[in-house]
């Protein structure tokens, strides 16, 4: 390439400076957010309705009681994905209108993998038919009234049962649905929590909002939370691709090869 000399080249210095600044950010922008969707896309579930305690201290109440609907057989299979795909650690109660402790406390969040496909109903074969609610362990000798205060006691008795440290999280997964006999026992176990200081949150599968009243005045507002009908578990089996890192990688990549196109750096050498 020829060269053209300048006796001045040293007035050009800013300009090369700055073009060399502007290369560097562009480049270094496309190549962080190509990485970063890299890396987002490689590790599903990185969001989770009920975050588990780093140390192992979670508790998980299910709710498996009869009036338990499709729908929300959907969004317990849904919500037992998210948690089982966490690198966390649990223990499980479960109840009905009695309760016991399923998994005891430690257990690595992916046992629950296997607990998926009991909470995910069968699509029917013809138009017109409802799904088919899969059988589980629960449905014949357990499932039964709804006593939400039996599953909270137990999980209370167990996180504040070692006596020693903080009190372990209790996570409630349950459509809030109770029996009205229950609630004077449920107030008392509530407030229970709310003495021991144990860390609760409501993971409310579409509750009526008479149901979730109840909890929205005793927790504060980032301890519940509610899922919709919509949200079933093949809708949660994969991380959604993260289009805006990758659009935000393509819009720097073009930002810098129109850059380089229309301000190439210039080329000067300096006069004996």
């Amino acid at each position: 390439m020829n060269r053209i000399p300048l006796a001045d080249f040293a007035s050009l210095a800013g300009a090369a400076n700055r073009t060399a600044v502007v290369r560097l950010l562009l480049g270094s922008l496309a190549a962080a957010a190509l990485v970063a969707a890299a890396l987002v896309a490689r590790h599903p579930h990185v969001r989770t309705v009920a975050p588990l305690a780093r140390d192992g201290g979670t508790i998980v109440v299910l709710d498996v009681s009869a009036s338990v609907s499709t729908d929300t057989y959907r969004q317990i299979g849904a919500t037992l994905s998210e948690l089982a795909h966490t690198d966390g650690r649990l223990g499980l109660v479960v109840f009905s209108d009695q309760a016991y402790l399923a998994f005891p406390q430690g257990t690595p969040a992916a046992d629950l993998l296997p607990l998926v496909r009991l909470f995910t109903p069968s699509q029917p074969h013809q138009p017109g038919f409802a799904p088919t609610l899969p059988v589980n362990p629960w449905t014949s000798t357990f499932s039964g009234g709804t006593r939400i205060s039996a599953g909270l006691a137990l999980a209370h008795q167990i996180a504040v049962g070692a006596g020693t440290g903080s009190p372990a999280q209790v996570v409630l997964i349950s459509d809030l649905s109770d029996d009205p006999n229950d609630l004077q026992r449920l107030a008392s176990v509530l407030l229970a929590y709310r003495r021991d200081r144990v860390p609760m949150r409501i993971v409310g599968l579409d509750p009526e909002p008479s149901d979730l009243a109840l909890y929205e005045s005793a927790l504060p507002p980032s301890r519940v939370t509610t899922v919709p009908p919509s949200r079933d578990t093949a809708s949660r089996a994969s991380t959604p691709f993260p289009w805006l890192l990758a659009a935000l990688g393509l819009v720097a990549l073009v930002a810098l090869g129109t850059h380089e196109a229309w301000a190439p750096r210039p080329a000067w050498r300096e006069t004996a």
